[in-house]
């Protein structure tokens, strides 16, 4: 029986291997039609390339990559040996001109970063943009992304996310940044860099307070791992461990009193501090005091009094 079961395994895997090689000689068959392509390639795991990414890097003439050194392990590891061009933030300027030019005479470029999908974190949106003003083509062909592998991995609400990117680098900058995205009602993604995750850890803490939240490193790869717990938990845990490459850091939404506070509460804060404190000073520190916007308590404040800021 056990040997049955392996024969009819056999049979299964060897019907999907010949179906994936017949899908992408199919695809490579087809001519590629001129235009911009934003192909997602892996984040780790190279077998997350979808046969649609690898037929359209091996047909485009050019692709346009972040890093073209870390780009040719990829392409070498599937016997790609389509032409590399370097467009990433510092030649941007100088590069996009000429591959929209490209594409305007009747050519296909493949853009792809250094891991994930295009546009992330890098500069592709403004080649994107330009292309669609100009009415060239622009097709996504979507895969990989550390965005939602880390999102749908950590057990948080999915509902409703905001992707923030990379935080500032210096402490107060990074509060600052961390205040205007606390009372934002969703789950928050952001990257950072693992020799400053530690102190990251502490200004949300600090900021956002004890939320739930997930670290994810190594996506994909083979020491994936993912910590839960609350901010000051992570913080703590994370304050002496020497890390490397970067993470994902997964926020869970604000709760509900947490951005829920009344006017009722404001006002009678703002009176008690008015009856010491100029009318600037008073907006300060109630507004510091409630996590809420500046407008929202300035507009209260005037309706207490006519004395101008």
């Amino acid at each position: 029986m056990q040997d049955h079961r392996n024969a009819e395994s056999g049979a299964g895997t060897e019907r999907t291997v010949a179906r994936a090689s017949e899908t992408l000689a199919e695809l490579l068959d087809r001519p590629l039609a001129a235009g911009l392509y934003l192909v997602a390639t892996p984040i780790g795991n190279l077998s997350d390339i979808s046969l649609r990414a690898l037929s359209v890097l091996a047909r485009a003439p050019l692709i346009a990559a972040e890093d073209t050194r870390h780009s040719k392990k990829l392409l070498s590891h599937f016997g790609i040996d389509t032409p590399l061009t370097p467009y990433h933030e510092h030649n941007a300027e100088r590069e996009r001109p000429k591959l929209l030019a490209r594409i305007r005479s009747g050519y296909s470029v493949a853009l792809i970063s250094d891991a994930g999908t295009p546009l992330v974190s890098d500069p592709g949106y403004k080649l994107v943009r330009e292309a669609l003003d100009e009415g060239l083509t622009v097709t996504s062909i979507p895969g990989p992304s550390a965005t939602l592998a880390a999102l749908t991995s950590v057990g948080l609400p999915t509902d409703t996310f905001l992707f923030a990117g990379f935080l500032p680098p210096k402490s107060g900058a990074r509060q600052t940044r961390l205040a205007a995205l606390k009372d934002v009602p969703a789950t928050l993604i952001l990257f950072e860099t693992a020799p400053r995750l530690a102190k990251a850890l502490a200004d949300m803490a600090e900021v956002l307070g004890p939320r739930e939240a997930a670290i994810a490193r190594e996506l994909t790869k083979l020491h994936e791992t993912v910590l839960r717990g609350t901010l000051d938990a992570l913080a703590g845990d994370l304050a002496e461990q020497t890390l490397k490459g970067e993470v994902v850091v997964v926020i869970a939404p604000p709760r509900a009193d947490e951005t829920e506070i009344d006017h009722a509460r404001i006002l009678a804060d703002l009176k008690a501090a008015l009856e010491t404190q100029s009318f600037r000073d008073a907006v300060r520190g109630v507004t510091e005091a409630h996590g809420v916007k500046r407008a929202r308590v300035y507009e209260l404040g005037l309706s207490l009094t006519r004395e101008p800021e």
